[in-house]
């Protein structure tokens, strides 16, 4: 089975999740923050925002 080797800002949307996919929990933004300031970022990118979103909706993240 081939895989998609496009970065994830040039695939289509996945079918069925209405657009964006949802929305993060304020824990899930944190996480991102958290882990964009490990990274040397001021803010969270995308790749931290998708991390985010597989991250348990509620609790701590590590």
């Amino acid at each position: 089975m081939p895989t998609d080797r496009r970065p994830p800002w040039k695939k289509p949307a996945p079918k069925g999740t209405g657009g964006a996919g949802g929305h993060l929990t304020p824990a899930q933004k944190e996480a991102a923050k958290a882990r964009a300031e490990a990274a040397g970022r001021r803010y969270p990118n995308l790749v931290d925002n998708m991390w985010a979103m597989r991250q348990p909706k509620g609790g701590d993240q590590a």
